[in-house]
């Protein structure tokens, strides 16, 4: 490799791919024909990674239609550099279907995309071969003198000097890959279990029970999962989902005109959370009509501001009215525009006052209420949030029936364009997510309510939930759940603030949810040495990076001249894998962003005296195990 840059990028998946694809674009233009070795580094294949692998149950959905899942950019994106337009997943599969792709695939999945249709939900096989297609069109991409070069398995270690080359280190391997650059591009991690899991699965092993710890659901081994008994759920978002899927028609149950037929090797899942509620559905309609102009009150100028302070944002102070205000706004522009009935008021003295109003101020509340007569039509976050406060049912018997009624609503509004409003707000959030991307770690409490709001399942996914209810395979336990290890009856025992007084017992318990991709906790030896070496953590657990290119933070600020990060373990995660064509997914302008900051870097290396590389250790050059 001597006389030629070498970048290493650790994470194959769709970061990964994204970003060669983004270093294809920008390279004509700011690397003009020089060499460069790209070695990509995983131990899934390219395009998919881990989370998207063929490998995995064709029962498993993607949670978005085909039509919301683009890989490529366009006009909408604020980026440097050039947009490189390319097929959303749906108009690929018709590519695919009318003879303008070609596929080397087996043919069940062949036969999948070419059935599929915009409003569809692909399997995540499908999505694995469209990521697979993506990353080989990157690389076709590529111009002369740009080589890539795949290594199946674990990178373990970086060292390095901050002014020199830097090492990355691979599992089962002596000699470590030489680079000037180094991004991750990891997804999500395995993580040691958090302390109440420790004396849980203690507890569990001391009376011969079962404990899940979070993990993501296609690894779990769900066979120690008892068939026909009762087994305690806490989470109930996308991974309870894909956990019911594999539990009930993995075990070979099926669903005819509407119910659930049963197997016999299903469990009873006795399912609640924090909320007691299913993410919402997934909006099923499209788009019509002008969009609200987004960004209104959390645009830039107003990020700069914040970021200008002294002192470091307060979220909850600071921003939180701030996301209110514009989810507010373009709420009530969709219901002044489309729904004009309900309103009260003229569009635009509703706007100017709104516009002059505080947020969260009783002025503001006041104008609301003049403006829009029916409660039903007002956005109440609060309310959103917390669907169960306040309500109390005798009985889990009782209980059932107010749920499934509360699905049912919920299911039949958000398939509904009378209340296109919502969808508004949908396109409020990826507004706000885009800009709050720039603030740095802003709380988990934010990621989960936006994912509670923006990212549920598929409408169908909760017709089965509905079925699976009516059948007594899963039971709702409701809000504010509890669960404890009871060792005189060595069982677990689950309650709720919808149901006070009232337990459900078990000799299983699944925690279903993703492990937090905190640093503290990971069982990735890799992010473990980098902060070993001085990179920085925020206070939940995430690497910090600049958020304008990627580099990682030191403890004192300082960016990594030669280390880049991009990902859900960072502070600049964005709102999703994917994004929806014509919506300006941060995602993108950070890929661009790192792969210009990376190419101008690797070039000045290049056109350096000598070959502008130190092969000077720190001193803590070493390999982890």
């Amino acid at each position: 490799m001597s006389g030629v840059p070498a970048l290493v990028v650790i994470g194959a998946g769709p970061r990964g791919t994204g970003l060669i694809e983004r270093i294809a674009a920008s390279a004509p233009e700011l690397y003009g024909g020089l060499r460069l070795d790209i070695h990509v580094v995983d131990p899934y294949p390219p395009g998919g990674g881990r989370i998207w692998r063929h490998d995995q149950s064709p029962l498993l959905w993607m949670n978005s239609m085909a039509e919301d899942v683009t890989m490529f950019t366009d006009d909408t994106v604020q980026q440097e550099g050039p947009i490189r337009p390319g097929p959303a997943l749906h108009t690929w599969a018709a590519d695919v279907r009318e003879g303008r792709i070609e596929l080397a695939v087996d043919p069940e999945i062949l036969a999948e995309i070419k059935a599929l249709e915009g409003q569809d939900f692909p399997s995540r096989r499908l999505q694995s071969v469209y990521l697979g297609w993506v990353y080989e069109q990157a690389l076709a991409a590529l111009p002369a003198g740009i080589s890539v070069h795949e290594h199946r398995g674990h990178a373990v270690r970086v060292t390095g000097p901050r002014g020199g080359r830097q090492r990355v280190w691979l599992e089962g391997r002596d000699e470590p890959l030489s680079a000037d650059l180094v991004v991750l591009t990891i997804g999500h991690l395995d993580s040691e279990p958090a302390p109440e899991h420790v004396r849980l699965a203690e507890f569990a092993d001391r009376h011969g029970l079962v404990h899940l710890p979070p993990d993501f659901t296609a690894d779990s081994d769900l066979t120690a999962v008892p068939a026909g008994e009762p087994v305690i759920v806490r989470g109930f978002g996308l991974a309870f989902i894909d956990l019911m899927v594999l539990l009930t028609e993995g075990r070979g149950g099926r669903y005819e005109n509407g119910e659930y037929v049963p197997s016999g090797n299903e469990p009873v899942l006795h399912v609640g959370s924090r909320r007691g509620v299913p993410y919402h559905s997934k909006i099923g309609y499209g788009w019509q009509g002008d969009r609200p102009p987004l960004p209104r009150f959390l645009g830039p100028d107003r990020i700069e501001e914040l970021l200008s302070r002294s002192e470091p944002a307060d979220f909850r102070r600071d921003v939180r009215p701030l996301v209110d205000k514009e989810l507010g706004y373009a709420h009530y522009h969709r219901l002044f525009t489309a729904h004009a009935g309900r309103t009260a008021v003229d569009r635009a003295v509703f706007e100017e006052k709104y516009a002059a109003a505080d947020p969260g101020s009783p002025e503001l509340h006041a104008l609301v209420r003049a403006a829009v007569p029916d409660p039903a039509d007002r956005l109440d976050l609060e309310a959103l949030d917390h669907p169960l406060d306040g309500v109390r049912h005798p009985s889990y018997d009782a209980l059932q029936d107010g749920l499934r009624d509360y699905i049912t609503a919920d299911l039949d509004r958000r398939h509904d364009p009378a209340h296109s409003e919502d969808l508004a707000v949908f396109l409020g959030l990826l507004s706000v997510y885009g800009q709050l991307v720039r603030l740095g770690d802003i709380g988990d409490r934010w990621h989960g309510f936006f994912s509670y709001l923006a990212s549920g399942p598929p409408g169908p996914r909760l017709h089965q939930l509905l079925a699976l209810s009516r059948a007594g395979v899963v039971r709702f336990l409701g809000a504010g759940m509890t669960v404890e290890a009871d060792e005189e009856r060595g069982v677990f025992r689950a309650g709720s603030a919808t149901v006070p007084g009232k337990w459900v017992e078990a000799r299983a318990l699944v925690e279903a949810r993703l492990p937090e991709p905190s640093l503290e906790r990971t069982r990735s030896p890799l992010l473990r040495g980098l902060c070993e070496d001085g990179a920085a953590a925020t206070g939940t657990g995430l690497l910090c990076v600049d958020p304008d290119d990627g580099r990682i933070l030191d403890r004192d600020g300082r960016p990594h001249p030669r280390r880049f990060a991009l990902g859900p373990h960072t502070t600049a995660r964005a709102s999703g894998a994917f994004t929806r064509p014509r919506t300006g997914g941060p995602a993108f302008r950070q890929n661009d962003a790192t792969a210009r900051t990376a190419l101008a870097f690797l070039r000045d290396v290049l056109c350096s005296d000598g070959d502008g590389r130190s092969d000077a250790t720190d001193g803590n050059d070493r390999l982890s195990a």
